[in-house]
């Protein structure tokens, strides 16, 4: 399998945590979007949305979007199962990753796409109140977070899933894009920074 995708941009830095958490290795294919290369004729055939990752499996076929490609790569390797065991485990799941996703990830995105590494690129106009707001929103995203975890590092019970692996790189990502603070210690990410 090949992996399309960009050293340190959020959303394929999803996918190398879920690719870490099941111990599983696959080639990576640097597609530079800061020269817009996920635009280009050949990556449109893989994603027309032209957006990164993009997994192109053993036969050949591509699957885009980070939590799908997991979904994925779940199917292929249940174990250790990272999208939940149980009905209720799989509802609350998808229901926190599509919290942090509406929630989180969008004010994330729009701080990224109104700040000084996105400005660099020239491609997109900046408006600054837009970046104020939602580092506001990130900053009391977080804060709702770190009452919510006060008692555990994960997102369901004591065990790692999948919404935990993506909540857990966005602090991350905030530290570069609008400088929010990490929201715990308990995390592992060092051994995903590889």
């Amino acid at each position: 399998m090949k992996l399309y995708d960009y050293w340190g941009a959020p959303n394929p830095r999803r996918v190398h945590i879920f690719l870490a958490e099941k111990g599983m290795e696959v080639k990576r294919v640097h597609v530079d979007i800061m020269q817009l290369e996920q635009k280009s004729e050949a990556m449109l055939a893989r994603n027309p949305s032209g957006k990164i990752p993009v997994l192109e499996t053993d036969d050949g076929r591509h699957i885009a979007e980070s939590v799908a490609i997991c979904r994925y790569l779940e199917a292929l390797q249940p174990e250790p199962n990272l999208f939940g065991r149980d009905a209720y485990e799989l509802g609350h799941i998808e229901s926190r990753n599509r919290q942090i996703e509406l929630e989180l990830w969008t004010q994330i995105g729009t701080s990224w796409v109104n700040g000084p590494i996105v400005a660099r690129s020239g491609r997109f106009e900046q408006i600054p109140a837009a970046k104020e707001a939602s580092d506001k929103n990130v900053l009391r995203y977080y804060e709702r977070l770190d009452r919510e975890f006060a008692d555990s590092a994960w997102v369901v019970r004591d065990a790692q899933h999948c919404a935990s692996d993506i909540l857990n790189m966005n602090p991350v990502v905030a530290r570069s894009s609008s400088e929010a603070r990490r929201i715990t210690d308990k995390q592992p990410q060092q051994r995903w920074e590889q």
